[in-house]
C-alpha cells in the first residue's frame, strides 16, 4: 500500500465517521422499502400472536378463565372476559418476540447473499447496517403491536392503564424489542444459513408459553415452576399486565420476582458486540505472506 493510499484511508476515516447516522438512515431506508414491497412480511410476523389471541380467548378462555384463581385481574370474577385481560400482555410479547425473528432472517440473508460484502466495497459506516436491520424492526414490531392490541380489544380485553399507565407499557415493549432484536441480529450474523437464523430465534416465541403468560406459574409442577418464575419474559409480562390493569407493577411483583431473590439479567449483545461480529463475518480472512528466498 502506498503512501497516498494511506492519506486518502486516513482521510476518509473521520468523514466515514462523522456520516455515520446518514448512512443509518440510507439503511433504515433500505429496509422500510423491504417493507413496503412485502407486506407478507409484517402480516406473517403478526399471524401468528393472532392465532394464539384467538385460539385461547375463544376455546380455552372461559375454562381458563374460571380457574385463574388469585392471579385474577382486579374487579373480574373468572370467564373468557377475565382470561381475555390475562393473556394479552403475553401475546403482545408474542408479538416482539415474533417479529425478531424476522430480523435474524433478514441478517442471515445480507450474510449469505453477499450485500455485506458489497457494502464493505463502500464508504459505509459497518454500524449502519444493523442499526437500519434494528430500527426497521423496531417499527414493524411497534405496527405488529398495535394490530395485536386492538384484536385484544375486539376480543374482550379492557385496560384500565391510564395515559401514564400506557406510555410505561409502551417503555417496556420498546425496552424489550430493543434488547430481543439485537439478540436475534446476533443470531443472524453467526448463523451459516438463513435456515439456522430462521429457527434459532423460536425459543424466544415460546417463552412466553413457559411463564405466567398463560397460567399462573403457581399453577405449574416444581421444575416447570421453578423455570417460569426465573426466565427473562416472566417479570416483563408480569409489569406489562400491572401497567395495562392500572396497578402498581412494584407491589404486584416486588413479592415474586426473580430480582429479589438474587438473581441477574441475562445479558444480550449490544450494538458493539453485534457490530464486531459483523465486522468478523464481513472481513476476508488474511492469508500471511510467503517467505521471499
Amino acid at each position: 500500500m502506498t503512501t497516498a493510499t494511506l492519506d486518502r484511508v486516513g482521510a476518509r476515516a473521520p468523514e466515514t465517521r462523522s456520516h455515520a447516522l446518514v448512512h443509518a438512515r440510507i439503511m433504515l431506508r433500505r429496509n422500510l422499502r423491504h417493507l413496503r414491497r412485502y407486506p407478507s412480511l409484517t402480516l406473517m410476523v403478526t399471524m401468528m400472536p393472532l392465532v394464539f389471541l384467538l385460539l385461547f380467548v375463544y376455546v380455552f378462555g372461559g375454562t381458563l378463565g374460571s380457574g385463574l384463581g388469585g392471579a385474577m385481574p382486579a374487579g373480574l370474577h373468572g370467564g373468557r372476559a377475565a382470561y381475555a385481560d390475562y393473556v394479552a400482555p403475553a401475546i403482545i410479547l408474542m408479538a416482539v418476540a415474533a417479529a425478531a425473528q424476522g430480523t435474524a432472517i433478514a441478517v442471515a440473508q445480507d450474510m449469505t447473499e453477499g450485500v455485506i460484502a458489497r457494502f464493505r466495497t463502500m464508504a459505509v459506516a459497518r454500524s449502519s447496517v444493523l442499526t437500519g436491520h434494528v430500527v426497521g424492526a423496531t417499527i414493524q414490531t411497534l405496527i405488529s403491536v398495535a394490530v395485536v392490541t386492538a384484536a385484544a380489544l375486539a376480543v374482550g380485553f379492557r385496560p384500565h392503564a391510564d395515559a401514564a399507565g400506557w406510555l410505561a407499557a409502551l417503555g417496556v415493549v420498546l425496552l424489550l424489542t430493543f434488547a430481543v432484536t439485537w439478540l436475534c441480529v446476533g443470531l443472524g450474523l453467526s448463523a451459516k444459513s438463513v435456515e439456522t437464523a430462521s429457527n434459532s430465534p423460536m425459543i424466544l416465541t415460546l417463552l412466553p408459553l413457559l411463564g405466567s403468560g398463560f397460567v399462573p406459574t403457581a399453577s405449574l409442577p416444581t421444575g416447570m415452576r421453578w423455570f417460569a418464575e426465573y426466565q427473562p419474559f416472566t417479570p416483563v409480562n408480569e409489569t406489562l399486565r400491572a401497567l395495562l390493569a392500572g396497578r402498581n407493577p412494584a407491589t404486584t411483583w416486588s413479592s415474586r420476582s426473580p430480582g429479589a431473590s438474587g438473581s441477574r439479567p441475562s445479558p444480550t449483545p449490544g450494538p458493539a458486540a453485534c457490530t464486531s461480529a459483523n465486522r468478523r463475518r464481513s472481513d476476508p480472512p488474511t492469508s500471511p505472506r510467503p517467505d521471499t528466498p
